[in-house]
């Protein structure tokens, strides 16, 4: 069984950030286990990205959940600043996830040299424009933005993807990631999934916002043949690049 701690994260200016360190059964192995920084969804930090972070344990790899609207001012102000850095690819949502990735490669269990990220949505715009600055071995992000540009990737790790044919928002991003990972011969598993829509990893089936998500143009609803299906490709490309 995984075991997890409440982590607290000291940002600039003094300002505390929660987040939501799981680890895996048994002894770490001597250097440490491999870590994936789990970026939330524009829900935030929510009960779903914490079993997003258990199911990493639970498949060998230490997981940490930053909460990313931490430190970015009062509810609705925070989801506006974060869009807004997300859009601009910089700004103080970049150093919060670089806080919590220096965070994650100094504690004693962590090996810091092997650290991956993902993200869903939002969150998922984040794993693949972080990864591209450099310093991952890998990268996954499930229907979230990707750059409009090729080399805006040209540093970026080996990349596992998934997104949902339905969503009409973001699925042509996926679309959009293959070919530029292609053009610049990174290795990647990017796979868009018939019949299925936005969120599909992200179980909020009982929430009032999962209800009018599907009827957007998102179709935005969990699938758990495509999440589970994304979970094994995802470990699977995780034990070959990490």
């Amino acid at each position: 069984m995984a075991t997890e701690r409440s982590e607290t994260i000291a940002l600039e200016g003094g300002e505390p950030m929660r987040a939501l360190l799981t680890l895996p059964e048994g002894e770490a192995p001597a250097a440490g286990w491999p870590l994936i920084l789990a970026i939330h969804d524009a829900f935030g930090f929510s009960d779903d990205i914490r079993r997003i972070a258990r199911r990493f344990a639970e498949n060998g790899y230490a997981a940490l959940a930053p909460a990313v609207y931490d430190g970015a001012g009062a509810p609705f102000l925070c989801v506006v600043r974060t869009f807004r850095d997300l859009q601009a690819r910089k700004g103080a949502a970049f150093e919060r996830i670089e806080a919590a990735r220096a965070h994650a490669a100094a504690l004693p269990e962590i090996d810091g040299e092997r650290m991956g990220i993902t993200g869903f949505c939002m969150g998922g715009g984040f794993a693949i424009f972080f990864a591209a600055r450099g310093g991952l071995k890998v990268c996954a992000p499930y229907y979230g933005d990707t750059p409009s540009r090729a080399d805006q990737l040209r540093d970026v790790c080996p990349v596992v993807a998934g997104f949902g044919a339905l969503d009409k928002s973001f699925a042509r991003q996926g679309e959009r990631l293959e070919r530029h990972l292609s053009e610049l011969g990174v290795p990647h598993d990017v796979k868009i999934y018939a019949d299925v829509g936005h969120s599909y990893m992200n179980n909020f089936d009982s929430s009032a916002m999962a209800s009018i998500m599907r009827r957007t143009p998102m179709h935005g609803a969990y699938d758990q043949a495509a999440s589970d299906d994304s979970w094994r490709r995802m470990v699977d490309f995780f034990g070959k690049h990490l």
